[in-house]
């Protein structure tokens, strides 16, 4: 780019986005619940900012004064620190028999997460989930350790925690000295089988720790095709129970209560809002969207290798940004919006956060 190493780029603002001391409380639901809404007290915001022309190449050597960054519509006075942050980062893999195919690939990728995504001076940590969560290694330096984790990573039972996993590399993270950037990357399907946590107390978790979520999807059509097939489930209603028309034979009976919802992602504030067990179709893509991440995919092997070479040269190159919010009175939700001030580029950076106001 331009005929810089992405490696040799270094960050130019401050780290990610910090919800300070924080008070968490239930939402309100439907009827019956009488919880309260989510509520944090935030002191200083800061954002990564990923900045791309057009094709989608990282542009680099902007500074502070080439932002502009509105608060709920409100321009904010960007902090001036430069220093550098060394990232901390867990790498969640699905390990279930529905990626069987898939295992082989990620068992290669090691090296890459190693050298090329934690970088200099950054520490990884390696957890596979099934229906549990394993710690494969530990927080480590050496790129060697991290390796040698994603060898070890071995297939297990038909459920996947997703959730649950991303919120125990969050309480991970937590334990990081707060001076580090905290980033989760998720490789798996998008779809979660079996946590006990809701995307909304995650989503909350991943905010009030500063973990930005990124996401590497195992494609469906790898996993559909090679999976084992599920036996059928038994149907809902005897067919012995079924009314049937006059001289017609009994016939076992179909019952499909299944819906096709899509690809339906809440809104932020609904997650919020909204009950406890509200559904979303796709964790994953609410976890990158709402954290300043971003969801990457692969079938084959050197796609995969490919999406981690994007995902470091975005880790290294991310612009930081920080402020004191202007406008801490205001209750709710803060719509966050970052603007360059040089045309035909695109910005990308986190949507907002709660703030219970002053």
């Amino acid at each position: 780019m331009m005929g810089m190493s992405p490696w040799s780029t270094r960050l130019s603002l401050a780290a990610a986005m910090v919800l300070m001391p924080a008070l968490a409380q239930k939402p309100p639901s439907s009827e019956g619940d009488t919880t309260e809404p989510i509520r944090a007290t935030v002191s200083v915001v800061l954002a990564p900012t990923t900045v791309t022309d057009r094709s989608g190449n990282l542009i680099t050597g902007l500074n502070s004064d080439d932002f502009k960054l509105l608060d709920n519509d409100k321009p904010q006075i960007l902090s001036k620190d430069v220093s550098v942050h060394p990232i901390s980062m867990v790498v969640a893999v699905q390990a279930n028999n529905a990626v069987v195919e898939a295992l082989p690939k990620i068992q290669k990728i090691g090296s890459v997460v190693g050298d090329l995504v934690v970088g200099d001076n950054g520490e990884g940590a390696v957890i596979q989930f099934d229906h549990r969560i394993r710690t494969v290694v530990d927080f480590t330096s050496d790129s060697a350790q991290i390796s040698d984790a994603f060898k070890k990573v071995k297939p297990g039972s038909s459920t996947s925690a997703m959730i649950d996993a991303v919120s125990e590399g969050i309480r991970m993270l937590q334990t990081r000295p707060p001076d580090r950037r905290r980033v989760i990357l998720l490789i798996s399907e998008t779809g979660d089988y079996g946590s006990e946590n809701h995307v909304r107390e995650v989503l909350t978790q991943a905010q009030f720790a500063n973990v930005v979520i990124y996401t590497v999807n195992i494609s469906h059509l790898v996993t559909a095709l090679t999976k084992p097939a599920m036996p059928p489930s038994p149907p809902p209603i005897p067919t012995t129970a079924t009314a049937v028309p006059a001289g017609k034979p009994l016939t076992p009976t179909s019952i499909s209560t299944n819906r096709d919802l899509g690809n339906y992602i809440p809104g932020f504030e609904e997650i919020f809002k909204g009950v406890k067990g509200i559904f979303v179709a796709n964790p994953a893509e609410v976890f990158t969207r709402f954290t300043g991440g971003r969801q990457f995919s692969f079938v084959k092997q050197d796609t995969l290798e490919r999406a981690l070479v994007q995902l470091g040269q975005e880790l290294h190159n991310q612009y930081l940004l920080s402020y004191h919010p202007s406008n801490l009175n205001e209750p709710g939700y803060h719509h966050i919006q970052v603007i360059v001030n040089r045309a035909a580029l695109q910005v990308r950076t986190r949507p907002g956060y709660w703030s219970a106001g002053q």
